[in-house]
């Protein structure tokens, strides 16, 4: 009787949970179909607003922004976070711990206080020696700069579970640095870079808060643009119809990412009778 109740209690938990996850979302694709500007229930349904999105431009320039900073930011981000790691995974002297706290710092750090040290320390540059303009370039190194932590940190994780021998050896096989990387350090890394470019990546698109003091005229991200959107008209079906969008762009990547993965593990192979 006990475990019946206890059994139900679970069950209306776990489904109000779900519900608190998912009924924003769930509630913002169905107003973005809504075709009344204002209104507060649903009265039809109408594809005007993602029309009118497409046809705006802004959105799409906005988007391309993220992607171009995203990708060039995450490769950058990855490439030096991995040399860091390897940095540290080799290093044997004292205060390990204090260099370790120091690469690491960055991640736990409040945005707001990231993104404001990072539009004071541009500033500090652009007086002093002209250069950098707040734009794309200030945003890369801003994002690159709190990349890497990551980066270095999943790599770093991978190495410390790698066979010291294998280090050992590939030393000795006389192989040239550009040999020792292609031949044994890309290999023995790959997962882990994948895994900490898609992070990287990840960071970059979503970031607002340190994009937002790092940016300049004509570097509007797709964050910011939203955020300005809203700040200008409020809660509009257009905004309601980015945001169903990128909704739907996400559960693509998840799916396509769930089904390969099941084809990896044979979960999808053919059972035979």
């Amino acid at each position: 009787m006990r475990s019946g109740i206890a059994k139900k209690i679970s069950n209306a938990v776990a489904l109000a949970t779900l519900g608190f996850l998912w009924m924003p979302l769930v509630v913002v694709v169905a107003f973005s179909f809504e075709p009344e500007m204002a209104a507060v229930h649903l009265t039809g349904f109408t594809l005007d607003w993602y029309g009118k999105v497409l046809e705006g431009g802004g959105m799409l320039n906005a988007l391309f922004k993220s992607l171009e900073l995203g990708l060039t930011s995450a490769l950058i981000g990855t490439l030096f976070g991995a040399f860091l790691a390897v940095g540290l995974h080799k290093y044997r002297g004292r205060g390990f711990a204090v260099l370790a706290l120091i690469v690491y710092l960055p991640i736990v750090m409040p945005d707001v206080i990231y993104g404001i040290s990072q539009m004071v320390f541009f500033n500090y540059l652009k007086q002093f020696i002209g250069w950098p303009n707040a734009g794309l370039l200030t945003m890369g190194i801003a994002h690159i700069s709190f990349q890497i932590p990551y980066v270095a940190l999943i790599v770093y994780a991978r190495l410390v579970g790698l066979d010291r021998d294998l280090v050992n050896a590939a030393a000795d096989l006389y192989a040239s640095p550009l040999k020792s990387i292609y031949a044994f350090w890309i290999p023995v890394l790959r997962p882990a870079l994948i895994a900490s470019f898609l992070l990287a990546f990840t960071l970059s698109l979503d970031d607002f808060v340190i994009s937002f003091f790092t940016s300049g005229p004509g570097s509007v991200t797709l964050p910011i643009y939203i955020w300005g959107s809203i700040a200008k008209h409020g809660v509009t079906p257009e905004t309601n119809a980015i945001a169903s969008l990128l909704i739907g762009a996400v559960l693509l990547v998840a799916l396509i990412q769930t089904y390969l993965s099941a084809r990896r593990v044979g979960h999808l192979a053919p059972t035979s009778n």
